[in-house]
């Protein structure tokens, strides 16, 4: 009975549908009072569904709510803020251009006589944040300050608003250690208030430091929730890829002797809060892949490499040459090449047709001035529909049409017609079905044994072993790892991202 006492907010039974797919299935949550609790889980695990249902923002199709005893069905979010909800996002969802004091208290500011006063509300502001220990200017507008005070004064608003349970959408993302430490500050004060704090983060290091337990979400389904000081890293992290992770080694491995030379070389390489400086050699007809839970700085170091992110540190060579990678287009001119995860935002362009898709890159490096002839767009997009089995009766027809597999294959399409020496896939395999699949992973040897060097970034830790030559391990954006030749297996890799930084230090 005890236990009930404590609980403060249960969910049960919760479900939602799309069209075409169930984002959460008979999921249990449960927070407890005074208690941060993590929710974790890789892309598509209905996280972020999670919380939409229970604060207004979705219509659950099936479940129960219950809030400090009493059941609640919140039709949208500032329903679920009167009822004791808040919930505070990566992107803080405040107004810059208003001062601080409007901002927390926008929409309910403090009157004299009917008129809002500016002087009560400064008043009232200071004394709201001097209980989380900042000290600041409450009349300077919004923008003038840190990412870190700005989640401070969102998370204060969302708690004057609600107070009762506090929901942390990956909140330090953007924050330096310091910072991180100051929330973390926060966090334990309004713990020992009583509130429940529910903490999204892709950071395990944050979450051993911070929560009290963990509930891992897969594939729109509860894994489990455990304590976290008795739940060990490494069974974490099965718990989130979601299968038992055998030790087998790759039939593809390279070994010194038959990997061609170095082409590529980047030194102590990164960007300051997208990827901590790194150093990565490619050999000739080599793959690296790249492994690491989602949010371990995997995308960021490909967006590094190919300029989407452009480099503040370090260099870049190519056959002992160094090299400018200040945008993609100067990327491109080195003969790199780069798949993105998420082909339907950042790859494909819907409306256009197939051959439009493929052209793409090769026309963007020759320059809009000097047009490829039709005829000439024709032959590429039939040699490459016909070369990598792209299930079109058309070249014409819009690639929204195109199912995802043959989508990611328009894409590496538009790359190899560009003629690249070095590619980068992010994801190549994800979403696709089981046949596109393997002739993807054929597709990755064909190109290595043909002298082309890739990166590639998969969270599907069996295919990394299959083909990689090394594995790179990251965690929390940092390089922490290299396996090469026998070390290369999936429990390996697992351990790797499972160390702690104590273990590596002491090692």
């Amino acid at each position: 009975m005890a236990h009930d006492v404590e609980r403060l907010l249960t969910a049960a039974g919760f479900c939602k549908y799309f069209p075409g797919s169930t984002a959460l299935d008979q999921v249990d949550f449960t927070l407890m009072r005074g208690e941060v609790h993590a929710l974790l889980g890789e892309n598509g695990a209905g996280k972020s569904t999670l919380i939409k249902c229970m604060t207004g923002a979705y219509r659950r199709d099936a479940g129960s709510l219950v809030l400090d005893g009493a059941a609640i069905d919140p039709h949208d979010t500032l329903a679920a803020q009167k009822l004791g909800i808040g919930t505070v996002y990566q992107e803080v969802n405040l107004l810059p251009n208003l001062s601080v004091a409007e901002n927390l208290f926008l929409g309910r500011q403090p009157r004299w006589f009917g008129m809002v006063s500016g002087r009560l509300m400064n008043n009232m502001a200071r004394d709201l944040l001097s209980q989380y220990g900042v000290d600041i200017d409450v009349s300077r507008q919004l923008d003038r300050f840190s990412v870190a005070i700005q989640q401070v004064i969102a998370i204060a608003r969302a708690v004057d608003l609600s107070g009762k349970v506090l929901i942390l959408d990956e909140p330090t993302a953007s924050l330096d250690t310091h910072e991180v430490e100051m929330l973390f500050g926060i966090v334990r004060r309004l713990k020992q208030r009583g509130l429940g704090i529910i903490f999204i983060t892709h950071f395990l290091e944050q979450v051993y430091e911070i929560c009290d337990r963990i509930t891992v979400l897969r594939n729109g389904r509860l894994v489990g929730t455990r304590d976290a000081d008795g739940l060990p890293r490494q069974t974490l992290i099965a718990m989130m890829l979601g299968r038992e992770l055998a030790q087998t080694e790759s039939t593809a491995k390279q070994t010194e002797t038959e990997r061609g030379p170095v082409r590529y070389r980047f030194t102590n390489f990164g960007k300051r809060g997208k990827i901590k400086p790194f150093d990565m050699e490619v050999h000739v007809g080599e793959v690296v892949g790249i492994a690491g839970l989602l949010g371990s700085g995997r995308t960021e170091t490909a967006e590094v490499l190919f300029g989407v992110e452009r480099a503040d540190s370090g260099e870049a060579k190519i056959d002992g040459n160094t090299i400018t990678l200040s945008s993609p287009r100067a990327a491109i001119k080195s003969g790199f090449g780069f798949c993105p995860e998420d082909r339907k935002t950042d790859g494909i362009i819907g409306d256009l047709s197939i051959r439009e898709n493929i052209i793409m890159a090769l026309q963007a490096r020759r320059g809009w001035a000097r047009p490829l002839a039709r005829s000439e767009q024709n032959a590429i997009a039939d040699r490459y529909i016909k070369a990598l089995d792209i299930r079109t009766t058309d070249r014409e027809k819009p690639i929204r049409l195109l199912s995802g597999g043959n989508q990611q294959k328009a894409i590496l399409a538009r790359w190899l017609a560009t003629n690249p020496s070095f590619l980068i896939l992010d994801e190549p395999t994800r979403g696709i079905d089981v046949g596109a699949h393997a002739e993807i992973i054929r597709l990755i040897e064909d190109l290595c044994r043909q002298g082309m060097s890739l990166v590639v970034i998969s969270s599907e830790l069996e295919e990394l072993v299959a083909y990689s030559s090394r594995v790179i391990v990251l965690r929390d954006r940092e390089h922490i790892g290299e396996l090469t030749g026998s070390e290369i297996t999936a429990g390996n890799i697992v351990e790797t991202i499972a160390t702690t930084q104590k273990t590596r230090e002491d090692a």
